[in-house]
Formats: structure tokens, C-alpha cells, sequence
């Protein structure tokens, strides 16, 4: 029996690796950074195949469970239930969660890309303002300069043209509330990560997004009779598991990183792989300005990676 616990483990170290080993952070952001980075370049195919948005984020939900049952089983399903983990769990799940249905249900419905994304995507300002206030983080010259290079490259690499939508009232007030939860979600995973198992915030992170699911297939137009076939519903389910595994990766990137690093490295490298894909499979070229941020981006990764604060406990 000590043998099996004893291997057990050692599994666990040598997937999540130590936690002294400062370099962790690196390996789990671009973890993230790639699953991400695809899964934004395939979410809408399920909606051509008669699969609406709003059941994608029901199938998203389910998939949610994978990784966290993946994730209970590495630390030998010793869940964290005190009430502060199932507090923070909570609040970190909820607001990814409610984020992403007002995302889809308020603002892009109702607003412009174009202006609606850049917004969103500045979401790591919030991070780094509550991180530097509230948890005494502090990053080198290279990691400030990253940092700034990666605050330009996320509206750059967000931008689409205007001409392709049209405004309406509203959208700024729903655009305005993503940013700040995802935002403040990025402080709390962080903040959490000390407090609890990365393990366990993942666990009641997926709980809360299974209880918003009702809501989401509420808001969707006849989802009887969308297609719940392997082309509808199992290809959203199948896509949506990038984004699972890819927040699963995320939540270690807090756990062993700062907050003031991951947070605009994980939001400006995703929106480079995913126009790659988009190149490839829709043979269109970015924009000059989309290109601009690509490069803004890669520098702006390369200082946050050999940042010398970053290196230090």
C-alpha cells in the first residue's frame, strides 16, 4: 500500500511538478496558451452545424468535469471542503462563468467586435492593478516591460474591421462587465492558489459552471431541435474540452507564477495561434494591424519568460 501511495506521488510531482521549481509557471501558460489558442480558432463551427452559442456553453460545461476528475485523481481525491475553498472555488468559477454568458448573451449580441474584444481583453489590467496593490507582487525591469508589450499587443491582436458589424445600445455596459470579472477572477485564482489546492479551486470552479448551464439552455432559440448529433452537440462538447483542459492548465500557471506575468502573457499569445488557424483553414490574411500585435506579442512573451524577478521564490 505505501508503495502505490508512494508512486501515486510521485505521478502527481512529476505532472504538476514542484513547487519550488520556479520554471512551472512557463510550461503551464503555454499549456494554456496553445489550448486556448485552438479552441478559438473552432468554437464556431458547432454553430454552422445548427448548434447554437448558447448550448456550446451547456456542452463546455459538461466538459468541465473531465479535467476535474482528472485533477481530484492526482492529488488522491482529498478535496478541499472547507468553506473558505468552497467560497473562493466558488467566486472564481462564477465569474469566469458569468462572464462568458454575458459575453455571448449582452455584448456580442448587441455591439461591435471590433471595439467589444479590445475592451474584454485588457481584462489583465485588473489583475496586475489588484495583484500589485493587494498581494505585494513585484516584477523585474524585463517583466514590466513585457507586461506593457503585452497590455499594446491585446487590443492589436483583437481587432477586426469595422465594417463588419453594427453598433446597438448597451453593449459597452455588458463589455465593460466581462472585463472586470475576468479580471478579477485572474486576482482571485491567484489569491486562492494560496489558500487551497489548485486542484480544488478547479473542482468547484466546474461545479458553479454546471449550475449556469440551465440558464444558457434557457437563453438558446429552440434547442430541441438543434443538432445533437457527433457533428453538433459532440463536436461542442469535444471543443469545449480545449477550453477545460486549457483553464485547468491555467489555474497551476497562478498557482507557481505571478499573477502580474501570467495574466497578459495568457491573454495575448492565444489570439496568435488562433489567427494562424484561422489563415490555414479559412485562407484569409490578418489585418496589418493583427500582424503588428503578433510580433508585440512574441517579444512581449519572450521578456516575461526571462524575467529576473520571475526566477526568484
Amino acid at each position: 500500500m505505501n508503495e502505490v501511495i508512494g508512486a501515486s506521488k510521485s505521478s502527481t510531482q512529476d505532472l504538476v511538478g514542484n513547487a519550488r521549481d520556479e520554471k512551472q509557471w512557463i510550461k503551464f501558460s503555454l499549456l494554456t496558451i496553445i489550448f486556448w489558442g485552438v479552441w478559438g480558432a473552432v468554437i464556431s463551427i458547432p454553430e454552422t452545424h445548427n448548434f447554437p452559442v448558447e448550448l456550446g456553453f451547456v456542452m463546455w460545461t459538461f466538459s468541465m468535469i473531465i479535467p476535474a476528475v482528472f485533477a481530484l485523481k492526482l492529488i488522491g481525491w482529498k478535496l478541499d471542503y472547507s468553506m473558505q475553498a468552497i467560497i473562493y472555488g466558488s467566486i472564481i468559477g462564477l465569474l469566469g462563468g458569468v462572464g462568458q454568458l454575458i459575453l455571448y448573451s449582452g455584448a456580442i449580441k448587441n455591439g461591435p467586435a471590433y471595439l467589444i474584444f479590445p475592451i474584454i481583453a485588457l481584462a489583465p489590467v485588473v489583475t496586475i492593478t489588484m495583484s500589485l496593490i493587494l498581494l505585494g507582487e513585484r516584477a523585474g525591469a524585463r517583466g514590466w516591460l513585457g507586461i506593457i508589450l503585452a497590455i499594446i499587443a491585446i487590443p492589436m491582436l483583437n481587432y477586426t474591421s469595422a465594417e463588419d458589424d453594427t453598433a446597438q445600445s448597451g453593449w459597452l455596459v455588458f463589455a465593460l462587465l466581462v472585463f472586470l470579472a475576468w479580471g478579477v477572477q485572474g486576482y482571485f485564482l491567484k489569491f486562492a492558489n494560496q489558500k487551497m489546492k489548485a486542484e480544488s479551486i478547479f473542482f468547484y470552479m466546474a461545479i458553479t459552471s454546471l449550475s449556469l448551464a440551465p440558464i444558457a439552455w434557457l437563453m438558446a432559440d429552440a434547442p430541441d431541435t438543434a443538432n445533437w448529433s457527433w457533428d453538433g452537440a459532440g463536436l461542442a462538447f469535444g471543443i469545449g474540452l480545449l477550453n477545460a483542459f486549457g483553464a485547468l492548465f491555467l489555474v497551476y500557471a497562478f498557482r507557481y507564477g505571478k499573477a502580474i506575468v501570467v495574466s497578459p502573457m495568457v491573454n495575448c499569445l492565444p489570439p496568435i495561434i488562433t489567427t494562424v488557424l484561422s489563415l490555414i483553414l479559412l485562407s484569409v490574411l490578418p489585418p496589418l494591424i493583427t500582424a503588428g500585435g503578433m510580433a508585440v506579442a512574441l517579444i512581449s512573451a519572450y521578456f516575461l519568460a526571462i524575467d529576473e524577478e520571475s526566477e526568484k521564490e
